[in-house]
């Protein structure tokens, strides 16, 4: 496998890690509240809107935001990107936008009589994408290579795109004008989905003051490095999860296939994004194990953009976060034993 920036002989990491002891939790929570603070600086009153994109992001996943135009969505994508010292690119995703703007093509040297790389803007360690679902089909398709495998393949070639890498995409709802529903493997890839939503009107104040003059974002400057997310990662893989709270993710995960409210269930990658995204919350909790609150904290936003209700459902107006809540409250939570691992209920 070809590495771009081996290729290319660019390092996009950075400088090298400074020596010292290893990144624990108490380090990890002292780097995320700076990030967080960076970002609620330019967010306001939306604090879990914020922790669920620190989530996502120490669990190696990706992030879409659906929400109705004008409530932050890309702002928050922007204030991620520009809280951490790490290669950032944007992609405006337009009806007109061809897969190789996205992953980059072959160009013709004439003077080396040879093709050349051009790489495209999926090359970034955060890459954030403004509306996706007004791209076609053909071209969102362009990303589900680097989002699933992280690596971009080119007339046989195989590029691997830097670390630590997320896409962090913003749409608005399928409904609207001039939109493309994403299809189902594209929703799949997503770790979680988020709706910011209207922000209170004491907040509305506060924006009004922040954002009157001029944007925060002009003077956010990275309050973390990209070696530091690598660290805080590597912690969040060492979290513990119980034999018990892994059947229950996955009694969970086969309920929404079992529903008969449901058409499509979800996949054994929404288990996976599931237990990732619980040891991303457990560590931002300051705990080494998981929970099963959070694993029934996440259940919708993991879960729910990848499920299909059925027709009568949706006449009945139940989309598939009521029925995914109504999963989690039936389910059987396990408990903690005597000898402190978790046992069913």
């Amino acid at each position: 496998m070809t590495t771009y920036n081996e290729q290319a002989g660019l390092d996009r990491r950075g400088p090298e890690p400074r020596s010292g002891a290893a990144v624990g939790l108490p380090e990890l929570n002292a780097v995320i509240d700076r990030v967080r603070a960076s970002i609620e600086s330019v967010i306001e009153g939306k604090p879990e809107a914020v922790r669920l994109a620190l989530t996502v992001m120490l669990a190696e996943g990706h992030l879409l935001l659906e929400d109705v135009p004008g409530v932050g969505k890309t702002m928050l994508a922007k204030a991620l990107a520009r809280s951490v010292d790490c290669t950032v690119r944007r992609i405006q995703f337009t009806p007109d936008l061809l897969p190789s703007d996205v992953t980059g093509t072959n160009v013709f040297d004439q003077q080396r009589m040879d093709f050349e790389f051009r790489p495209g803007a999926i090359f970034a360690q955060i890459v954030v994408g403004d509306e996706i679902n007004r791209a076609s089909p053909k071209t969102q398709s362009a990303l589900l290579e680097s989002m699933a495998e992280r690596q971009v393949t080119i007339d046989g070639t195989t590029y691997e795109l830097p670390s630590p890498f997320m896409v962090v995409a913003t749409q608005n709802p399928v409904e609207m004008e001039g939109t493309y529903p994403l299809p189902e493997a594209q929703r799949d890839r997503f770790m979680a989905r988020i709706s910011i939503g209207y922000p209170s009107p004491e907040a509305e104040l506060a924006m009004l003051d922040v954002h009157g003059g001029a944007s925060p974002l002009d003077d956010l400057q990275p309050v973390a490095h990209a070696h530091d997310i690598l660290k805080l990662i590597d912690v969040v893989r060492t979290v513990h999860v119980a034999d018990s709270v892994r059947r229950y993710v996955v009694d969970l995960v086969t309920a929404t296939r079992t529903s008969p409210e449901l058409r499509l269930g979800a996949s054994p990658r929404a288990t996976l994004h599931l237990v990732r995204a619980a040891r991303a919350a457990a560590a931002l909790a300051g705990r080494d194990y998981v929970l099963p609150d959070d694993i029934q904290a996440l259940a919708v936003p993991v879960l729910a953009h990848r499920l299909l209700p059925t027709a009568e459902a949706q006449l009945s107006r139940r989309g598939a976060e009521h029925v995914v809540q109504e999963l989690v409250q039936r389910l059987p939570i396990p408990h903690p034993g005597p000898s402190g691992q978790a046992r069913r209920a």
